[in-house]
């Protein structure tokens, strides 16, 4: 493959997925400095490729707001523009670590090679066929390992002496002082919902645990993202002493949150990977999916160590196992 100088990644969704990929992006910086890194990505999740520093410029894309609107005209003016700023691009190779039909379309708007995983490896086997560059990546592994295999395959450089790292160490990309909110002077964040509601535990349980949090002097903070979410927050927070309901927050204004946190307890939701890649002190929980698969992946550079995924089965044993391990993390209250 010629020398490569201008690169477009494809990782448009889900939140998870983008930030799963953020250590694939330190991995070309540390190998080929010299390489200039755009990252097309959904309208909703730019903030993250944006707070890597290695990024050079994020490209917004719009294909769940479009998919709702594909009758309206100014949709496909919107689609032309867009396949119209990549084809002028000149990149000098895309590569499409999504492995599905829509990342594999938008690839290839950009009238460049393509390079992704092989049709026994993509997640789409279909989305194979509009690559020029094909991979093996071996199926039943987290998605970090498999974006860093697929692109140090594509770009000829070995990972054995490569830490896991999701480049998100300098948070002054965040701003964390510029967040307008009143907050109590110590607390943790709840990040009570999920994508499904199986994955969720029940307010009981998070009520039960609050308690114990407000008993060591934390104050609880609950965000929410919908009429449902904001429900079930508000009932978590009638239960505790020492609750607050938040607005409804970006997310670079949870980000900045997450920096100011004493701790985080989440569940299989793609705001628990950002606690994670931001190196603050997590425990997600799994109900119903394997975190060996889709957990929390800590980072190899960090002084934390306190991203633990929990396997739990939302009954009253599930609280006390949580508790037990912040117990090593907080002080109890005087």
């Amino acid at each position: 493959m010629s020398k490569i100088q201008r690169l477009l990644i494809v990782k448009t969704s889900s939140m998870g997925d983008v930030i799963h990929m953020l250590p694939a992006i330190t991995d070309i910086k540390r190998v080929h400095p010299e390489i200039q890194i755009d990252w097309a990505v959904e309208e909703g999740f730019a903030h993250i490729p944006a707070w890597h520093p290695f990024v050079n410029k994020v490209i917004p894309v719009a294909v769940r707001r479009w998919r709702k609107r594909l009758f309206c005209p100014s949709t496909w003016k919107q689609v032309r523009t867009f396949k119209k700023q990549l084809s002028q691009a000149q990149y000098d190779l895309v590569i499409d670590s999504q492995g599905l039909f829509k990342s594999a379309v938008i690839s290839s708007w950009a009238q460049q090679p393509v390079a992704g995983m092989d049709k026994h490896s993509a997640r789409e086997s279909i989305a194979s066929r509009f690559y020029q560059n094909k991979y093996p990546v071996a199926r039943g592994q987290h998605a970090v390992p498999r974006n860093r295999q697929l692109v140090a395959q594509v770009l000829d450089y070995d990972l054995e002496t490569l830490p896991l790292d999701y480049g998100l160490a300098d948070k002054a990309l965040i701003d964390s002082d510029s967040l307008d909110l009143e907050l109590p002077e110590r607390f943790a964040i709840f990040l009570h919902a999920a994508s499904t509601p199986e994955k969720e535990w029940s307010v009981t349980q998070w009520v039960s645990l609050g308690k114990k949090l407000n008993k060591r002097g934390l104050s609880v903070l609950l965000p929410w993202g919908d009429s449902r979410e904001h429900n079930n927050a508000n009932s978590i927070a009638n239960e505790l002493k020492q609750a607050v309901v938040l607005p409804r927050l970006g997310l670079s204004d949870l980000a900045k949150l997450f920096l100011r946190a004493e701790l985080l307890v989440g569940e299989d939701s793609g705001l628990s990977h950002m606690a994670a890649a931001l190196d603050r002190p997590i425990v997600a929980l799994y109900l119903v999916t394997d975190p060996a698969l889709t957990g929390m992946m800590a980072s190899e550079v960090s002084k934390n160590n306190r991203v633990i995924n929990c396997q739990v089965k939302n009954e009253e044993q599930d609280v006390i196992k949580v508790a037990d391990i912040l117990d090593t993390w907080i002080p109890t209250a005087d």
